[in-house]
């Protein structure tokens, strides 16, 4: 391949990419701005929201908890989010003990609270680890925000009414990554909007 024909395809995917997100907004801005509020209900009443997922997901999982620990783009005190990817310790042992499948369920139901939201990330709505989650999430009466792709998979059947169900109409793990990267922008701009008013 020549180095034309690779700009032709690195423009393809811009181009791609930034039509997956068009023909997303008119879907995905309503459920977007429920689970902004779900989970700003849960803010103001002490309540946290817990992430995970794998592979990139694990990525976006921690990318949104150091947005609300840390700050999105307004100045404002940290908000109580944790990801369940990032200690190495009980991520191995819970997998070396009980499989893989069970390595956020075990910390769900160790830290989650009734209150409590859980963000389920899986491109697929498939992973294993992440519908063992949502299971636990429920169990201990958290609400549950889950961000697909592919239809929803098996966690599109699992979610309840008071659930909110963000799916990417498309069948590319890298398109549905990268609009699932905007949408957790959106949360991080719409929890600051709701907890501290829009700047002018």
């Amino acid at each position: 391949m020549n180095t034309m024909d690779l700009i032709s395809r690195i423009g393809q995917h811009f181009m791609d990419s930034a039509q997956t997100k068009l023909d997303a907004v008119e879907m995905l801005a309503a459920p977007i701005a429920e689970a902004a509020e779900v989970m700003v209900g849960s803010l103001v009443g002490n309540g946290k929201i817990i992430a995970c997922g794998n592979g990139g997901s694990a990525a976006d999982a921690q990318h949104f908890a150091a947005e609300l620990v840390g700050r999105f783009e307004m100045e404002r005190q940290g908000l109580a989010a944790i990801a369940l990817t990032t200690d190495s310790s009980i991520m191995t042992a819970v997998a070396n003990d009980y499989g893989y499948k069970a390595v956020f369920d075990r910390q769900v139901r160790a830290l989650g609270q009734p209150g409590d939201v859980l963000l389920a990330i899986s491109t697929s709505g498939n992973s294993a680890s992440v519908v063992e989650a949502i299971h636990a999430a429920h169990d201990n009466d958290l609400r549950v925000v889950a961000l697909t792709g592919k239809g929803g998979g098996e966690i599109a059947e699992l979610l309840r009414d008071t659930d909110v169900h963000i799916c990417v109409s498309s069948d590319r793990t890298a398109r549905i990554q990268e609009v699932h990267l905007l949408i957790i922008h959106c949360l991080c701009d719409a929890i600051d909007c709701l907890l501290l008013g829009v700047e002018e």
